[in-house]
């Protein structure tokens, strides 16, 4: 058994594995692939996880934000591409995606105007770089609340094989 590290400053990494209350160790029996070596040097930035890493730590940790985490500050790709997403309640989220959705609500005549011709004309940019911008908070709302359906699944808090088969009825 491992000792519990005192480091102030823990990457998230180290932070989500003794969430768990696991050693390096304990964790790297779990993660099969992954060594305690290995997550040793992730844990302390000497490397970068490869995204097979980070997935097997998302499960094992229970934390499907670490995915998120590593495309939004890791990835040469998605840090370009893919934004942090915030993981909060279930009802500030909801709220959050309502009130991104209603914002909408009074622009979409106008993104159809923008749009009828195919193009964007000097004159439509503020407009279209306006709706842009709701659309982007629309899109962060729903990642968050899907990180949320993740974290609660991986949580034993949704039965996932349930809520697959609701989804698949709804088509």
């Amino acid at each position: 058994m491992g000792r519990k590290s005192t480091k102030e400053n823990k990457t998230i990494y180290q932070q989500y594995r003794e969430r768990e209350n696991l050693t390096r160790e304990s964790a790297a029996d779990l993660l099969d692939s992954i060594s305690a070596d290995r997550i040793e040097r992730i844990e302390n930035e000497r490397i970068i996880p490869a995204p097979e890493d980070v997935i097997r730590m998302s499960e094992c940790y229970k934390a499907p934000e670490l995915c998120n985490y590593y495309c939004s500050h890791q990835c040469p790709i998605g840090e370009k591409y893919v934004p942090e997403v915030e993981l909060g309640e279930l009802p500030n989220i909801i709220l959050e995606t309502v009130a991104s959705l209603n914002s909408m609500y009074p622009l979409t005549n106008r993104l159809i105007e923008i749009s009828r011709d195919g193009r964007i004309s000097d004159d439509e940019i503020p407009d279209f770089a306006r709706i842009q911008r709701n659309l982007e908070q629309v899109s962060l709302a729903v990642d968050a609340l899907h990180l949320w359906v993740e974290r609660t699944i991986s949580e034993n808090k949704i039965n996932k094989e349930l809520l697959d088969e609701s989804r698949e009825n709804l088509q």
